[in-house]
């Protein structure tokens, strides 16, 4: 590791811990200059493919999940921790599937079984848009199926 200040490449960790799912937080000291900085590893596992609806595959990206979300949370009482809970919980649902290519639909249906969960309000927009909702009669059937199922717990 290459200290970030004095370019030099002799460091020692000082300390190691797990900041998020997949991640590894160390504290490092550069034994040139003796500074210390903070580096975030990330495990990278073999790449996931997305395979989307057109047949079309793209890398997997947490952050398409994030910009889903937020849209379908915008004004709702739902906290950043819990997207980012979501998030956490499809990514390591996709790669404990352990297939080198998933399906979208296989991600949108894990959004939206932890999202029915957060905020009900939050799911459905979720839906309309990840369904491709055409009027308000799909909104309807949407509602009417979610009163039949009620809430997960």
């Amino acid at each position: 590791m290459m200290c970030p200040l004095c370019r030099q490449g002799e460091t020692k960790v000082v300390d190691s811990r797990g900041s998020q799912e997949f991640v590894i937080r160390r504290r490092r000291e550069c034994l040139e200059c003796g500074r210390r900085f903070t580096t975030y590893e990330k495990i990278e596992d073999s790449p996931v493919k997305v395979i989307k609806k057109d047949g079309t595959r793209v890398p997997f990206d947490r952050e398409k999940i994030r910009s889903g979300l937020e849209k379908a949370c915008y004004k709702r009482p739902i906290s950043p921790d819990q997207v980012e809970q979501i998030i956490n919980e499809v990514e390591a649902d996709v790669y404990q599937v352990g297939e080198r290519e998933v399906p979208s639909r296989y991600i949108g249906e894990k959004v939206f079984n932890a999202l029915r969960r957060v905020d009900q309000i939050a799911f459905v927009r979720f839906a309309s848009v990840y369904r491709e909702f055409k009027d308000v009669n799909d909104f309807v059937e949407e509602l009417d199926r979610l009163d039949r199922i009620g809430p997960l717990d």
